[in-house]
């Protein structure tokens, strides 16, 4: 199984994007792109950059980026309780290419924050909106309080309960592909 993962956030530093890594390396048997959104920036969306752009070459790549795996696995940052610019810019672009952005893929939704809240706010967001752009969601999870209970060092999550829920929502991919290969 291949899986495209990516932190939904422009940040060089992103704890979103050390937990989609993280997470992702979970699924046995894996292969993992960890794809930057910071590769595919565009101008801020509006009707009127569409009229004078069409559809930008960065845009389309994405959405063929995401269409080129089995799996989609992103890690939501959160800035004042919804998603970031960056991503919701991008997200705009990918779906007037077409608004089943996520292509009906299998899809596990992960954020985080430094705060106890884990972006919780921005997670269900998307949780909920994903099957309107054909998004499979599979499971999500929020990690709260990333810096004590996420490892820099070894690049983990260091707290079992955690770690073990993360465990059981990832385990999901791994299901659908044997059903996948099943059917």
């Amino acid at each position: 199984m291949k899986i495209i993962a990516l932190a939904a956030t422009s940040s060089s530093k992103s704890v979103n994007k050390s937990l989609v890594t993280y997470a992702a390396n979970l699924v046995e048997g894996s292969e993992v792109e960890v794809i930057d959104i910071n590769d595919y920036e565009l101008p801020l969306f509006s009707e009127d950059r569409e009229a004078e752009l069409g559809k930008p070459e960065l845009a389309q790549q994405f959405f063929d980026k995401l269409g080129s795996g089995d799996a989609i696995m992103i890690s939501f940052a959160e800035h004042n309780g919804s998603y970031t610019a960056a991503y919701k810019n991008l997200f705009d672009w990918a779906s007037r290419i077409d608004q089943k952005v996520f292509q009906n893929k299998p899809m596990i939704l992960l954020a985080t924050s430094p705060g106890p809240g884990g972006a919780g706010s921005v997670l269900a967001a998307a949780t909920g909106s994903a099957p309107y752009f054909s998004g499979d969601v599979k499971g999500s999870f929020s990690l709260p309080n990333f810096y004590n209970n996420f490892d820099m060092e070894t690049l983990r999550i260091s707290n079992n309960e955690l770690n073990a829920q993360l465990m059981d929502v990832v385990s999901a991919l791994t299901e659908a592909q044997v059903a996948v290969a099943v059917a």
